[in-house]
């Protein structure tokens, strides 16, 4: 019986195993049998469209089901704009079926570059026509930092009437803000929580002073910040520096004010030091 039993399970073994040699020999695998006749796409085709995927994928399927190099349609489709993954897979007997993913841009990142939700860094024709989104920018390195400060100047913002339009990070540490009318912010590389704080309480108030137009404004000091205007006319065309606030030291081409010193108490020094630049 055991023998029986080891010879019937030798004939199967050795039937897989002469079988695709069979196959191959009378042409049943060969590489146009069983053409892919159907394309089964799933996707949002919200920037990916139907026409794009199917002419990726056409010169793949010009074989035989078993001939088809899924590897190969991942790799197509991949390299469309805007998709984030890619799924394939053959059904039995002629069909190719895609899941396809797209990127969801949230931030532009730098003067060609898209931040995707899910924190991924991409390149798209035709992204400078979505408008809206956050303008950040710095060393990739440091895109989670980036992230994050934006989200933190939007929350010290908030309620303040000052619109942020992007976050920038310099090579070397410096932080700056971009304004929804284009003006800029210095805050450098120090006390960002600190002046973000400043720039919310005291900018609102001097923007709607006398209707003249912010160009940059400079948080860098220790007790005080610059402010650079940009007149809607002036009788030479250039252009006024201030720096705010309230003790003065005048010079012949601009005027230097500082914030107040704070009041003594219990839980603060000796009252604010002189303007140093960090």
């Amino acid at each position: 019986m055991n023998a029986l039993v080891r010879a019937l399970a030798w004939s199967i073994a050795v039937a897989l195993v002469g079988l695709p040699l069979v196959a191959v020999l009378n042409g049943w695998l060969a590489a146009n049998r069983w053409p892919i006749q159907r394309l089964q796409v799933t996707a949002e085709f919200a920037r990916v469209s139907a026409e794009q995927v199917s002419s990726a994928v056409a010169g793949q399927t010009q074989v035989g089901f078993f001939a088809l190099d899924t590897d190969a349609v991942h790799r197509a489709v991949m390299s469309l704009p805007w998709v984030a993954e890619v799924e394939v897979r053959k059904q039995w007997p002629d069909v190719l079926q895609l899941r396809i993913v797209e990127h969801h841009a949230v931030a532009r990142w730098g003067a060609s570059r898209l931040l995707s939700d899910r924190g991924e860094l991409f390149a798209a024709p035709g992204s400078t026509l979505v408008q809206g989104l956050p303008e950040l920018s710095g060393p990739d390195g440091r895109l989670a930092d980036v992230v994050d400060f934006d989200q933190r100047a939007r929350t010290a913002l908030a309620g303040t009437g000052i619109q942020l339009r992007g976050v920038r990070l310099s090579p070397r540490g410096s932080w700056s803000l971009t304004l929804a009318d284009g003006s800029r912010v210095l805050l450098g590389r120090t006390d960002s929580a600190q002046r973000l704080s400043r720039l919310g309480q005291y900018l609102p108030t001097l923007l709607g002073s006398d209707g003249r137009v912010l160009e940059r404004a400079d948080l860098r000091y220790g007790n005080g910040f610059a402010l650079r205007w940009q007149p809607a006319a002036s009788a030479h065309g250039t252009e006024l520096l201030q720096v705010m606030q309230v003790r003065a030291a005048m010079t012949a081409s601009k005027a230097m004010y500082f914030l107040p010193p704070p009041q003594p108490s219990p839980n603060i020094g000796e009252g604010a030091k002189r303007r140093t630049e960090t």
